[in-house]
């Protein structure tokens, strides 16, 4: 039954408020007519009405606080709700980056503590929180590897990425002045280390490499991978979308990495989607560390009195005198509540904790894989990460498609997997369980996926007219993209 609008509830008789009359006047000189309004045009609806009315609009979106949500190309886990109640503490949530810096000494703290268990994690010596999602980290590093260059008056024109990259990867080198040049992947999954060598030559200024990689597979020849990204003067830089499958058991610095950004989003609790909220820290060799992005938090240590006596204490502040700095990539100083609810989420678990999530996320990937790999087609089969890549091929019969497999899923309550991606894989369906689904949940899905194979063959109409159950029903694709509805005002 489709929700009304809220107008639609409206009941004249019904007080739900008593607003008063505004005092702005109406007759405004100069305000165009179709700005002009007499009257406040709000609904009368009583409250229970109104709560229920919300409630209900809320129950029509897919999220992980209603649902099991496997979508393989990015970390979607439940969120603790502590961290929420931390984030929005009035000493957090009601700072202004105006403010004087004697005011914000806890914030101040919060974040220097929170770089140096950054650094801790990624085996990195520096960090930068200023980027605020991980496409803006990748931009950022790019334009670290650029400045980098630069300083060495050497000029380097292009970036290699595997063939299995995140499509943003691409897009964060061109936008830095770059050409991207993909390599391909060997047989297993990983990097051709010989097509790598082949491609190496003066003008390559970095490879961008995703480890684990999208197929859910960790680069196992990485040290050789390194030597020789570095024989060839190079820099190593790692996407980490995918670091809730290293956390605790592998760091990036010590595989050779100079670059690696975060998603603080994905891996260290913050909910997001439909476009943020998000935070992308960078951490940096020490080589890098003069470039990072201003300004830094420094430590400064109060001037002695009149009389001689030290005032004592520690005092945090921004340091802006960075010469060989990139500048600023963001206003102010990065989204500051992503930062406390990582904090929170890095405290509360500790180093064990952390590890307990790595381990979690894999033996997860890996339950979903045995419980399909007999029914979707695994073009690679090895034991996987934190996400497992699936062909639908075996069920595109009856003129179905991997499209199909992943609409009829909505049907039983799950969001659908990333499909299509990444692009090496055909009719690629994408799966991240992550670390905090239990193993009912991941039953249930499994049993879910394999009725659906049964139904390509026994009832294929199901997945042609999927879904039916959602408050939307099927829609088509490609309309949207081909018949555009653009309004735009006409100079006079």
């Amino acid at each position: 039954m489709p929700i009304p609008l809220i107008f639609e509830l409206n009941k004249p008789a019904v007080l739900s408020s008593h607003i008063p009359e505004s005092d702005i006047p109406h007759d405004v000189p100069g305000l165009p007519d179709e700005y002009r309004r007499a009257t406040l045009n709000i609904p009368n609806v009583a409250e229970p009405e109104v709560v229920r009315h919300f409630i209900n609009l809320s129950t029509m979106n897919h999220h992980v606080d209603k649902g099991f949500y496997p979508l393989g190309s990015c970390t979607m886990k439940y969120n603790p709700k502590i961290n929420e109640t931390l984030c929005m503490l009035p000493g957090f949530a009601a700072l202004h980056p105006h403010q004087p810096v004697s005011t914000i000494q806890g914030a101040l703290e919060l974040m220097l503590m929170l770089e140096e268990w950054l650094c801790e994690i990624t085996g990195l010596p520096a960090v930068t929180l200023q980027p605020t999602a991980g496409s803006h980290g990748e931009l950022t590093g790019m334009f670290l590897t650029r400045a980098y260059h630069a300083a060495r008056n050497d000029e380097r024109t292009k970036v290699l990425i595997p063939d299995s990259s995140h499509g943003t990867n691409p897009a964060s080198i061109v936008m830095a002045g770059f050409e991207p040049v993909a390599i391909p992947s060997d047989e297993r999954g990983r990097i051709d280390v010989d097509a790598l060598r082949e491609a190496l030559s003066p003008d390559v200024a970095a490879l961008m490499v995703t480890n684990p990689n999208t197929l859910g597979l960790f680069e196992d020849h990485i040290d050789e991978v390194s030597d020789a990204v570095h024989d060839a003067g190079a820099l190593l830089y790692m996407d980490g979308a995918n670091m809730n499958a290293l956390l605790g058991l592998a760091k990036p610095g010590d595989m050779g990495f100079d670059i690696v950004h975060l998603n603080l989003h994905k891996t260290f609790s913050t909910p997001h989607g439909g476009g943020g909220p998000g935070s992308g820290p960078v951490a940096v060799s020490a080589e890098l560390e003069k470039f990072l992005p201003v300004p830094r938090i420094k430590k400064v240590t109060p001037p002695c009195s009149a009389g001689g006596e030290s005032k004592g204490g520690v005092i945090l502040d921004w340091n802006w005198d960075c010469p060989e700095s990139i500048g600023q990539v963001h206003s102010f100083f990065g989204n500051f509540g992503v930062l406390v609810r990582a904090a929170a989420y890095i405290r509360s678990l500790g180093g064990k904790g952390l590890k307990n999530v790595a381990e979690i996320a894999i033996l997860n990937a890996n339950y979903l894989r045995s419980g399909l790999i007999d029914v979707y087609k695994l073009p690679y089969d090895d034991l996987c990460m934190h996400e497992v890549v699936f062909s639908a091929d075996n069920q595109c019969i009856n003129g179905l498609k991997g499209l199909d497999v992943a609409k009829r899923l909505l049907d039983f309550g799950y969001h659908a997997p990333t499909i299509y991606f990444p692009l090496i894989v055909h009719e690629a369906l994408m799966m991240e369980p992550t670390e905090t689904e239990t193993v009912e949940t991941l039953d249930a899905f499994i049993a879910a996926m394999r009725q659906i194979d049964r139904e390509t063959r026994e009832n294929p109409e199901l997945l042609r007219d999927a879904p039916q159950s959602t408050p939307v029903a099927r829609l088509d694709e490609a309309s949207a993209a081909r018949n555009l509805d653009v309004c735009y005002i006409e100079e006079k």
